[in-house]
């Protein structure tokens, strides 16, 4: 019990700790002293105060949406496994829960845009809905995989396994290759989209939120950060040993998050975001490394390679 206490509150507290992280690295490279490292709380804290403004030509369904997509990406990051390779919910095909939680966030925040009959915040959805029918086949083919090497059907069991040796030594970099370019994408990074951007013809996620105000924008703000943390748990999971103390677990979690936001920061400050007509090809080389580690566990189950 106080282990799943311990990964509800790192649940609830890593994203501020991950943005801030990354706003101090692109400081760093950019030669700037930065906002503080708790620049995200605070943002939050201030937008929860504020007032709200709500479009007269906008339905309940805009009003919902940001809360309920929040609430749907907390459902999610309790089923995955965190500090410790233990989840607060865990039972049989919870991967498969865990991406449709996120797909019904998904398509709260799309329809929350499209009811305010803007045409802008309907492109960005649109461009939203497109990527993201990119991503999750790829989510899937490597969560089979490992689905296939451990016989498992939860998370736990899939990443302990996925640890254990044979293809392991394949699979796991480039499993960290194509979850990386999932936590871009689902956390709408660069070279995907571009948080601070705001040209609303390149604009994806940005775009779907300009009508959000006040504590809807605080939660819509801390979902994202939430979900690049919770992404960044199944990463975390693929290398963080089994078997050992759950404080030492605990530690290498953190670290493995904060090395993230470092790789994210350095991303954002050595390239700009892509083409959006090359965006769909940067994504289907995700897919393409998924059908690469689905190959390679079959033909180590078939013997193929030894």
């Amino acid at each position: 019990m106080p282990e799943t206490i311990i990964n509800i509150a790192l649940l609830f507290a890593l994203p501020f700790f991950f943005l801030g992280i990354i706003n101090r690295v692109k400081s760093f490279w950019a030669g700037r002293q930065g906002p503080p490292m708790m620049q995200p709380l605070r943002d939050f804290v201030k937008l929860m105060k504020k007032g709200e403004v709500i479009s007269t030509t906008s339905s309940f369904v805009f009003r919902i949406a940001p809360s309920a997509t929040f609430a749907s990406v907390i459902a999610a990051g309790l089923v995955v496994p965190l500090a410790g390779g233990r989840s607060a919910l865990s039972f049989e095909a919870d991967f498969i829960l865990f991406a449709y939680l996120l797909g019904i966030g998904k398509f709260l925040t799309i329809i929350g845009a499209l009811d305010t009959g803007s045409s802008f915040e309907g492109m960005g959805a649109s461009r939203e809905a497109a990527f993201s029918a990119l991503v999750e086949p790829a989510f899937f083919m490597i969560i089979g995989s490992l689905g296939i090497i451990s016989g498992g059907m939860t998370f736990e069991r899939l990443f302990v396994i996925a640890r254990s040796g044979g293809p392991a030594v394949l699979v796991l970099p480039l499993g960290f290759i194509a979850l990386f370019i999932m936590l871009l994408a689902e956390g709408c990074r660069v070279p995907v989209d571009d948080p601070n951007t705001h040209l609303e013809l390149t604009m994806i996620h940005e775009v779907m939120v300009l009508d959000n105000s006040g504590p809807d924008m605080g939660m819509i703000m801390y979902a994202a950060g939430m979900k690049m943390i919770i992404i960044g748990a199944l990463i975390a999971n693929l290398f963080i040993p089994s078997g050992i103390p759950f404080w030492a677990s605990l530690g290498l979690f953190v670290a493995v998050e904060a090395a993230l936001a470092v790789v994210i920061g350095t991303v954002e400050s050595v390239m700009a975001r892509l083409r959006m007509t090359h965006v769909p090809q940067f994504l289907l080389f995700m897919t393409a490394i998924s059908v690469v580690i689905l190959s390679t566990v079959v033909l180590f189950i078939s013997g193929g390679i030894q």
